[in-house]
């Protein structure tokens, strides 16, 4: 009969939890190695390159190093600060949220005067 998932008698078997996998490891170490001992070549065959091949791979090196910065639009942070303030008002005691919007109430007043 088949063992059902989560049964309580642990792992039977394989790879511990949390144990490395040894292929992985020694191929990442290999590349790793590669890669050092090549850096001087690197910079040679870098300014062998034309300009903008060499600009290229620059840019293709700077996702590795750098993180990526996400797309904002306008939309999306202004109903993302919406719903911060609405959290935030939800916490909020009663008190502070009525002098809040008697506070917003008057300057909606004054901005109307000017006009």
């Amino acid at each position: 009969m088949a063992r059902n998932k989560n049964d309580g008698k642990g792992r039977i078997g394989g790879r511990g939890k949390g144990t490395p996998n040894k292929v992985t490891t020694d191929l990442k170490t290999w590349i790793s190695t590669i890669l050092d001992n090549g850096r001087e070549q690197f910079v040679l065959d870098m300014g062998l390159l034309e300009p903008a091949e060499r600009i290229r791979v620059y840019t293709s090196l700077v996702n590795y190093v750098l993180p990526k910065q996400q797309a904002v639009n306008v939309q999306n942070q202004v109903e993302a600060e919406y719903d911060a303030l609405a959290k935030l008002i939800e916490k909020a005691p009663d008190e502070f949220v009525d002098r809040i919007a008697a506070k917003v109430m008057e300057l909606h007043k004054l901005n109307k005067d000017d006009e």
